[in-house]
């Protein structure tokens, strides 16, 4: 049986399980978890984890958070969205559109949290070369949130890692809070109360 409704831009896109396999709104999640804060995401925290946050130079704030498991990179970013639509089929257009203006290539294919990119993302290599890189593109839409995710390293091309890396996904929460923003901005991230908890 095929599938005729039009996969309109505003459809959510989610793992049919997403709330209570994961990622979580913090509605859903466990209060009792020792989860590391930081602001618009918490983290929980696993042994061969490690946590970075990415900052902007001008602004000095945080945009992304950067997680290194697995032999994998996984760079995550919640923004806010509509209650009713989500972002994530609009979005997977803006990314192929831009991988494709560098000379990459990108494939759209179905993955374990729905639909996904594999991109060839082109890079500077060492000694002046140009050389690509495999990334896979992932994203979820929640309750008033969208929580994308670039995936790097092993778990773009090996099962095992991938599947890690898939789980360290979808462990996280993502804090909306409740002030009105515009769809599309940053929730904001923050340094972790404690550091070193990490």
């Amino acid at each position: 049986m095929t599938d005729t409704t039009p996969a309109g831009a505003a459809d959510k896109s989610a793992p049919d399980d997403r709330p209570t396999g994961g990622p979580f709104d913090e509605s859903e999640a466990n209060p009792v978890r020792p989860y590391i804060d930081l602001g618009g995401i918490k983290v929980l925290p696993r042994d061969g984890l490690n946590l970075r946050l990415e900052v902007e130079e001008q602004t000095k704030r945080i945009v992304a958070v950067g997680l290194d498991y697995a032999g994998s990179t996984l760079q995550v970013q919640p923004f806010a969205a509509p209650r009713s639509s989500g972002l994530w089929h609009e979005t997977r257009e803006q990314i192929r559109g831009q991988i494709r203006q560098q000379g990459g290539r990108v494939e759209e294919r179905e993955g374990p949290l729905g639909p996904e990119l594999l991109a060839e993302v082109p890079v500077a290599a060492a000694g002046g070369g140009a050389g690509t890189r495999l990334a896979r593109f992932v994203g979820v839409d929640g309750p008033r949130w969208f929580l994308r995710g670039v995936i790097g390293g092993a778990a773009t091309s090996d099962v095992e890692s991938a599947a890690k890396v898939e789980e360290l996904f979808r462990s996280l929460v993502v804090v909306r809070g409740g002030s009105p923003m515009p769809p599309r901005d940053l929730i904001p991230l923050r340094m972790p109360a404690t550091p070193g908890s990490a």
